[in-house]
């Protein structure tokens, strides 16, 4: 099944997220708390807000006051350089967290921007960390996210730094598919929210380069494109190449 590519009217909500109701509540936050604790983290939940496509959530250098949970849509993260130019640093979707970037220097460090309509759950963060005190579980498992954050980082500088054009789309690609599964939706048919020139700006190609990639790819039997809706026909051989155990022919 592939992801409608917009979600609802844009409107902003002063409810309760409802972590226990959640769909993504098995991806989030509340992953492995007993039904009291999910309770209690519910109460800390300040309201879910709606953010509209192309709306920025926060942007760079504001004051780090919450942290935001997914609950549906598609963020990048990004910020803008000593040149003047963007640099796309991540893209996020539900289930996942916005602003831990923002701890250590209680500022957040880049802009998060919708890529379509969105839906967040604000987290007040002094409130969440006196719950780390009461709810040892939620502590660790804030821990875990953290690091995954930490290692996606250190996979993008390797992803940029050592990989062929052909490797950095096949990782891009088998890692959409990979977090679309673990939100139980297809791994092989799903659609591009970012555009083309987002995506090589993150991967640190030019939009020529993209073009050029998906029409390989597709060439090659290894996937079918429909505007935006990408198709993966050989799932196996992507990954093969994404680990580098399939040689890479480099681009004409």
């Amino acid at each position: 099944m592939r992801l409608p590519l917009s979600a609802a009217a844009v409107t902003v909500h002063a409810i309760k997220a409802g972590c226990a109701g959640c769909s993504m509540h098995q991806l989030c936050l509340p992953m492995g708390l007993d039904d009291d604790d999910i309770e209690r983290l519910d109460q800390v939940i300040g309201r879910r807000r709606r953010v509209a496509r192309d709306e920025r959530l926060y942007q760079r250098g504001e004051p780090f006051r919450h942290l935001y949970a997914i609950r549906f849509g598609h963020f990048k993260t990004c910020y803008v350089d000593v040149s003047g130019d963007e640099q796309i640093t991540g893209f996020q979707m539900a289930g996942e967290l916005l602003g831990m970037d923002a701890i250590s220097e209680e500022r957040y460090q880049c802009d998060a921007v919708a890529l379509d309509d969105c839906e967040v759950c604000e987290i007040p963060f002094p409130a969440l960390e006196s719950l780390f005190g009461e709810v040892p579980n939620l502590l660790r498992h804030f821990h875990r996210i953290m690091s995954q954050e930490i290692t996606r980082e250190q996979n993008v500088m390797l992803l940029l730094g050592n990989m062929r054009a052909e490797q950095r789309f096949s990782v891009f690609l088998v890692n959409l598919a990979t977090r679309y599964a673990a939100r139980g939706y297809s791994s092989t048919e799903f659609d591009l929210r970012m555009s083309r020139e987002d995506i090589g700006n993150y991967l640190g190609l030019t939009i020529e380069s993209i073009s050029r990639l998906l029409a390989r790819f597709k060439k090659l039997g290894l996937l079918a494109v429909d505007k935006r809706g990408i198709t993966l026909l050989d799932p196996a051989r992507l990954k093969a190449m994404a680990a580098g155990t399939t040689a890479c022919s480099p681009l004409a």
